[in-house]
């Protein structure tokens, strides 16, 4: 369940990832009656087991539903919850209706059992940029991308709008310090486990920071959510 929102007196719109068809939005009618079948349910940040049928319109009617999983650690933090709430908010920003992709759904629900576990400060942005460069917009971090092959010693600033690292010659963007870089570059090598271990430090704030900068200036929007991030 990646966004609910409430419609007359008792029913609910829901926006879901699934695992064949994209994003959906569809209505829960009569969820937000105590005694109904569908409430607990169709409720923001569920892992669920939903029925539906086609509308005539854009909205599917959701007829049943089965929670799978509503990952009951990670709500007792309200950090955990932030991240929660920015990891589907980004899944919603990103991801077309109707689509037959699996892997935004998986890359989710295996986020949010990570987060489950345990906090994972740097999970936000490896999440963040490996769905980037699952949709396409993945950064050159090895080679200077204004003068690829130019030898000036390796990245000196991150320059979202140019794609990727420049060197100090073409500098561009913000700067960007080795330890950050190494960060950026494990997590495309899918060495997301090793990223998610390392300490709080300026490198991994640095990091998080050019992640986030490279999201909203690609997807052309913030997420709301990460207000709620301490």
């Amino acid at each position: 369940m990646l966004r609910t929102i409430k419609l007359g007196e008792a029913d609910r719109i829901v926006t879901i990832i699934t695992s064949g068809h994209g994003k959906v939005r569809a209505v829960a009618k009569g969820a937000r009656r105590t005694r109904s079948r569908l409430a607990g349910h169709v409720e923001l940040l569920r892992h669920v087991d939903l029925q539906m049928y086609r509308g005539r319109g854009e909205l599917d009617i959701v007829t049943g539903a089965v929670t799978l999983d509503r990952w009951g650690s990670l709500r007792e933090d309200l950090d955990r919850v932030g991240t929660a709430m920015s990891l589907a908010e980004a899944v919603d920003q990103i991801v077309h209706d109707r689509g037959e992709d699996p892997m935004p759904y998986q890359m989710l629900v295996g986020a949010l059992g990570r987060l489950d576990r345990g906090s994972a400060e740097m999970l936000l942005p490896a999440f963040l940029l490996r769905l980037l460069a699952h949709e396409g917009t993945a950064p050159m971090l090895d080679e200077c991308v204004v003068g690829a092959g130019c030898d000036d010693g390796g990245a000196a600033a991150f320059d979202p709008a140019q794609g990727g690292v420049t060197c100090e010659t073409h500098r561009r963007g913000r700067p960007l310090s080795p330890g950050a870089l190494e960060l950026l570059r494990s997590i495309m090598a899918g060495q997301v486990n090793a990223v998610l271990e390392a300490p709080l430090s300026a490198d991994t704030h640095e990091a998080a920071a050019v992640v986030t900068r490279m999201w909203e200036y690609h997807i052309d929007r913030r997420l709301r959510s990460a207000d709620l991030l301490g």
